[in-house]
């Protein structure tokens, strides 16, 4: 059928069955009527988004280059707040597979991410969470406790990864690996990595406001916002309180 004949019905019934090709939309370039110019606009940013998802397989296609086909990345959330345990993710993604709006977690909504939680579970090759609790991080510091759940991820991943991409930190690990700054905004492994490990230890923070409401938890998520301080003050540290973290040191010998 000829485009000209077509209808805007039929259009977009071509559209929602994945038959929009390249010389259609060449096609309908020239079409003034409106529903067609959206569905045009509509086809233009998708290409643009699978376009930034692709380039963000850059450091995952070189180490298939290397021979390399299963390629892990690896981030974690909560190196920074005040309360509640350090959460360290690990992804193993088909090379290349599609996930729309993939990003570092930090640039996605609450709900976007929730989404991409759902979507990675569903269509990873393997996925690995641990959790370092606040006591393992006073014991041996952020740094060393994210590096200990880092490690414990990685372990734990079935298939074991025969490369690893790492978001700024560097591990001795027994396969090859590589510290990329910034890789939750560089590297499609990673990012997802960022958002398993960002969406658990939300949950996780949720849990502990019910059993903690005074603190805020729900809102801040243990950062150390002016609410939160302003519990810490009136209540002093509870038990999933850092206590190596200031003001929280600080007022130990008060409690």
């Amino acid at each position: 059928m000829d485009k000209e004949e077509m209808t805007i019905r039929e259009l977009e019934c071509l559209y929602r069955a994945g038959k929009w090709t390249e010389e259609l939309q060449a096609r309908c370039l020239s079409d003034s009527r409106a529903g067609v110019q959206r569905l045009v606009h509509r086809w233009e940013r998708e290409e643009q988004e699978r376009a930034r998802v692709e380039a963000l397989y850059h450091y995952e296609f070189l180490a298939r280059e290397k021979g390399c086909t299963l390629v892990a990345g690896v981030d974690e959330a909560g190196r920074g707040p005040l309360a509640g345990p350090v959460v360290v993710a690990a992804v193993i993604l088909p090379l290349g597979f599609f996930l729309p709006h993939l990003n570092d977690s930090k640039k996605l909504s609450a709900a976007m991410r929730e989404k991409l939680f759902s979507a990675i579970t569903e269509g990873a090759v393997a996925v690995e969470i641990v959790s370092i609790s606040e006591k393992i991080i006073d014991e041996k510091n952020i740094y060393q406790a994210t590096k200990q759940g880092m490690c414990e991820v990685v372990a734990s991943l079935r298939p074991q990864p025969q490369h690893v991409l790492l978001d700024a930190v560097p591990l001795k690990l027994p396969m090859t690996s590589f510290s990329i700054v910034h890789g939750d905004a560089k590297s499609a492994s990673i990012a997802a990595a960022s958002i398993m490990a960002k969406v658990t230890r939300d949950r996780l923070m949720l849990k502990y406001d019910e059993e903690y409401p005074q603190y805020g938890f729900k809102k801040h998520k243990g950062y150390g916002t002016a609410e939160h301080l302003e519990a810490l003050q009136k209540y002093g540290p509870c038990p999933i309180h850092r206590r190596s973290f200031e003001p929280i040191r600080s007022m130990a010998s008060a409690y």
